[in-house]
C-alpha cells in the first residue's frame, strides 16, 4: 500500500474533521473567498470526489479486481446519523491490495459489493469516489448529513470537492488498463 495511504488510513478522523474545519474558514470574511479558492484548487488538482449513479457504482465495481469493504469514514468521524457504518468499498485496480487494507476492512465479491451498493441506494444514501492514490480508489456510501465532499461543497461553497463527470467510468477503466500495462512490463 502507498505509504501516504497508509498515514491518511492511521488519521482518517483527523483529516475529515480538518477538511470541515478549514471549510468553516470560508464564511469568514476578508479571507474566506482565498481559502475557498485555494480549496477549489486542490479539490481540481488532488482530491475530487465524483457523484456516481447506481449503474455507474455497478460498473466500476465490476470493473475493479480487488476490493474490500470497511467502515464510512465520514460516519464514522461525525455519527450524525445511523445509517449502517460499514458502506465504503476500498477498490484496488490490482488484487494485491485486498491483502494490504487494514484491521477494519474485508475483502469481499464483486457481487456482495453490488448487494452492499443497491442497499445503500434503497436507503438513499450518495454514492462518491474518491482516487486515493495511483491504482487505489474508495467508494463510499454515504450519507447527505455526514459525508465530507457533499458538505464541503454544499455547505461552504468548496464545489471542486463533489462533481459530477459523466466519464468517471471510462476514466476509471483507463486507470485499470495503464495498471495492467505497467504489471505486464515488470
Amino acid at each position: 500500500m502507498h505509504h501516504a495511504l497508509k498515514l491518511y488510513n492511521r488519521n482518517r478522523p483527523f483529516v475529515l474533521r480538518a477538511y470541515i474545519f478549514f471549510g468553516r474558514w470560508t464564511r469568514i470574511p476578508v479571507i474566506g473567498g482565498p481559502v475557498r479558492r485555494a480549496a477549489n484548487l486542490w479539490g481540481s488538482n488532488m482530491t475530487s470526489a465524483y457523484a456516481l449513479n447506481l449503474n455507474e457504482a455497478y460498473a466500476i465495481v465490476d470493473s475493479s479486481s480487488g476490493l474490500a469493504l470497511g467502515p464510512c469514514t465520514c460516519r464514522e468521524t461525525f455519527h450524525n446519523c445511523d445509517h449502517p457504518l460499514n458502506a465504503e468499498l476500498m477498490i484496488a485496480l490490482n488484487h494485491e491490495f485486498a491483502a494490504d487494507h487494514g484491521k477494519e476492512f474485508r475483502e469481499v465479491s464483486k457481487q456482495e459489493a453490488k448487494d452492499i451498493i443497491r442497499d445503500c441506494h434503497e436507503r438513499g444514501l450518495l454514492h462518491t469516489i474518491v482516487k486515493c492514490r495511483q491504482d487505489f480508489y474508495a467508494l463510499c456510501n454515504c450519507c447527505r448529513c455526514c459525508c465530507v465532499p457533499l458538505r464541503l461543497s454544499k455547505d461552504y461553497g468548496i464545489g471542486k470537492a463533489l462533481t459530477r463527470d459523466k466519464t468517471i467510468v471510462e476514466q476509471f477503466k483507463e486507470s485499470l488498463e495503464q495498471c495492467e500495462k505497467l504489471e505486464y512490463k515488470i
